[in-house]
């Protein structure tokens, strides 16, 4: 593997962060932090998660453990503690937590080859022995599929959408031609439903 490729690569996990990110700007501490799915995904608790996800991934994985505590990751700690924000946990404190992890991720990515071996003590058997380079495109899946997450609850909450700041990747359309289009797909869906 070339350079260049390690630079796609780690462009790639740059992209997933900032589109995750952007899904909480404009919104107040409470909409950051609001289950709207069954299983209680939130904004907030996307960006705690993937937080420990880079540090484990990026950090022990390759023996350079991040020197952020993350208790809500111990082996006692109650189940999903790391997919939400506690109440003394505020929103600077794990946008914080994400900023410093990332830049530890980022500094393992600068010092070693895609080559460099790794051991995931979470995985099973052979699956657990990977490379940097494995590491890279399974973090990019894992934060990209979050921000795609991140996607659905944010336009829940206030109806923003679309792919990034700077573009939309949606029709360029008003609200009464949404509304329309959202019927049109009911209809659609109702009459594929009929026996």
């Amino acid at each position: 593997m070339s350079i260049e490729a390690k630079t796609v690569l780690h462009r790639y996990l740059r992209d997933g962060r900032a589109a995750l990110l952007w899904k909480l700007e404009g919104l107040g501490d409470y909409d950051v932090r609001r289950p709207l799915t069954p299983t209680g995904t939130n904004l907030l608790g996307l960006v705690k998660h993937l937080a420990g996800c880079e540090a484990d991934y990026f950090g022990a994985t390759f023996h350079r453990p991040c020197p952020e505590p993350m208790p809500w990751l111990a082996d006692d700690a109650e189940p999903n503690a790391d997919m939400w924000a506690s109440a003394d946990e505020s929103r600077a404190d794990v946008l914080g937590l994400y900023e410093r992890v990332s830049a530890h991720s980022d500094a393992t990515i600068g010092a070693l080859d895609l080559g460099a071996p790794g051991v995931v003590p979470h995985w099973p058997g052979e699956r657990g022995h990977v490379t940097l380079h494995a590491i890279l495109v399974h973090m990019i899946a894992e934060t990209h599929r979050h921000a795609g997450h991140a996607d659905l609850v944010r336009e829940l909450v206030d109806g923003a959408a679309g792919l990034r700041r700077d573009t939309g990747n949606l029709p360029d359309a008003d609200a009464s031609w949404w509304r329309e289009y959202h019927a049109r797909l009911e209809r659609v869906a109702r009459e594929a439903g009929r026996p």
